[in-house]
């Protein structure tokens, strides 16, 4: 069969849904063998037979939970086993928990959780993916993390945001081990998307918009976007892209600004310490004095004399006009 991963053996966790399942298929379609690995049977099964349907023994399922040392072992046997090899190793499972909140809010239970399926997962999947890919003369690792390891998350969520971005360093660090070895390493970073872990998650407008003000396309993503970034990591296209941050995120600024609520002032200001516009004779005065027509003013300038307006969805700036806070 023809493609872009013909001849090659992929495995793939979290295959059940959303990214992993979408990866499945373009994979698939691409001309690679499929080991889709799951946590849950019955969505990992219907993957498997979405496959086949079109391609009768290019897929076979593993039930695996990733935090689990003896099933990721188990997991990449049984891709050597069926197909002969391994030359594509995608760590996409994780979750996000809905009681994932900020430092005093997120349970030591929640925490450990999370570290234990996003990172640790990560782990053992290169632990026992990586000399099988030696076997094979190399291939490709890609992990997933996310746009928040770099940025941070407008809705708190500390314990899924550090998993990622201990994914981040884990994948640099051994890009770096194995770049000469032919075994490439890459983190895909996908910004919100429309999938069902997200969106229970963010499970009211209000969180939703908290998410989108920051993407200047306007969207959440889809999980079949992140499965053709995923696709060109994978393939031969990528072969001089190692210890990379691909980042797939229609186009977030860095970084995320705090939530939406009113910043406190430091308690040692003073009329005389607080940042004024450049000739500005008092913090009261928002004339722009020292400003020719046309000069440009840098957002540093806007930011620092923002002073909140009624509406706790603005800031007003010192030439009168408003700007919305992003939270």
């Amino acid at each position: 069969m023809s493609g872009r991963l013909a001849e090659k053996v992929a495995l793939v966790t979290g295959a059940g849904g959303g990214i992993g399942r979408e990866t499945c298929r373009l994979f698939a379609s691409e001309g690679a063998r499929i080991v889709a690995v799951d946590v849950n049977e019955e969505s990992g099964q219907e993957t498997v037979a979405e496959i086949e349907a079109d391609d009768p023994g290019a897929a076979i399922f593993v039930r695996a939970d990733v935090a689990d040392s003896d099933d990721c072992q188990a997991m990449v046997a049984a891709a050597e086993e069926s197909f002969g090899r391994l030359d594509v190793l995608f760590n996409n499972a994780g979750i996000m928990d809905s009681a994932d909140g900020d430092s005093t809010e997120t349970s030591l239970e929640t925490w450990n959780r999370t570290i234990a399926i996003n990172l640790t997962g990560v782990f053992l999947g290169c632990k026992f993916g990586v000399p099988a890919l030696q076997r094979a003369g190399g291939g490709s690792i890609i992990n997933t993390a996310s746009f928040v390891a770099l940025m941070g998350a407008a809705t708190p969520q500390v314990a899924y945001t550090a998993s990622k971005g201990g994914v981040l360093a884990l994948t640099r660090e051994l890009a770096i081990i194995h770049a000469r070895q032919n075994i490439r390493v890459n983190a895909l970073c996908p910004g919100p998307l429309k999938t069902e872990m997200l969106m229970s998650f963010l499970d009211t407008d209000q969180k939703k918009q908290r998410r989108l003000v920051h993407i200047p396309m306007g969207r959440f993503g889809e999980a079949s976007e992140m499965a053709k970034a995923a696709l060109y990591l994978a393939s031969d296209d990528s072969s001089y892209v190692t210890g990379t941050e691909f980042v797939v995120d229609g186009g977030s600024p860095q970084p995320t600004c705090p939530p939406n609520e009113p910043a406190r002032p430091h308690t040692s200001a003073t009329a005389d310490t607080i940042p004024r516009w450049p000739g500005q004779s008092s913090p009261a005065d928002t004339t722009p004095k020292n400003r020719e027509a046309g000069q440009p003013v840098g957002v540093g300038q806007f930011l620092d004399l923002a002073v909140f307006a009624g509406d706790p969805g603005e800031v007003s700036r010192p030439d009168g006009a408003s700007v919305p806070v992003l939270g």
